[in-house]
């Protein structure tokens, strides 16, 4: 997972859709925020979303689809976009598709993404492989993170999500985005067999333990090598202890 530093230096930039949506007080009754949450006054129906990122309720789910939809305030929405995150629902999966594919908001989109993982649906398994190949930095962080919870529910999906992880963790210019690709591969291959793709993702965990320059990427490389517990990686994890590399 990424570092701490480079977390820090994300947030900064997009902020975190955890700590954006955050509740600092919960109000009591789950019943009134459902009904604020199709108030006309914008603030009640904000922080209504926002309780609903700390809680649980299925009548919350509807009006929270709603709020995503035609909701103009992006805080609102990257609000709600969290609460379906905190409460997974098939119904909601199409639309959280479709925000992340029209959304003109990077902090929305981004909670789209955490949300998405959190549902756990195989139809999300391509909208999170083109975010993490064509969108900004912060939410191709949380796509990579995403495809492995998706992903790994079909083998099929597998095969289809390690090839663009790999290209991320060899690729993409932010360090924090390779960390994620290299904690999503570590997940993934623990779930394949020994074949072609095994051992090209494998290969690239050694490549960036080897050579990445940032030393989050090569600590979270060791970690999802030492995770999948391959011969080679651990091989390598061994001789680069041994010479004092790592």
């Amino acid at each position: 997972m990424p570092s701490p530093n480079d977390l820090d230096l994300l947030n900064d930039t997009f902020g975190d859709p955890v700590q954006d949506t955050e509740v600092a007080a919960a109000p009591p009754d789950a019943t009134a925020m459902v009904e604020s949450l199709s108030d006309g006054d914008k603030m009640r129906r904000m922080i209504a979303a926002r309780y609903f990122c700390d809680h649980k309720d299925e009548r919350a789910i509807a009006p929270l689809i709603d709020i995503i939809t035609t909701d103009s305030c992006p805080l609102t929405r990257v609000s709600a976009a969290y609460a379906l995150g905190r409460n997974p629902s098939e119904a909601a999966v199409p639309t959280l598709i479709e925000l992340l594919a029209n959304d003109w908001n990077g902090y929305v989109r981004k909670g789209v993404v955490w949300a998405l993982g959190n549902c756990g649906d195989r139809r999300a398994v391509e909208p999170l492989i083109h975010a993490l190949k064509t969108d900004i930095s912060a939410v191709r962080l949380w796509a990579a993170s995403s495809l492995a919870q998706v992903a790994k529910l079909e083998y099929e999906d597998i095969v289809q999500s390690i090839p663009p992880l790999i290209a991320g963790l060899r690729r993409d210019k932010m360090a924090a985005v390779r960390s994620n690709c290299a904690w999503s591969l570590g997940q993934l291959c623990r779930e394949m067999p020994s074949n072609v793709i095994y051992a090209t993702a494998i290969d690239a965990l050694i490549e960036s333990l080897v050579e990445d320059e940032d030393i989050g990427v090569k600590d979270d490389a060791r970690a999802a090598l030492l995770r999948v517990g391959d011969p080679n990686g651990l091989q390598m994890i061994e001789e680069l202890e041994f010479e004092g590399l790592i």
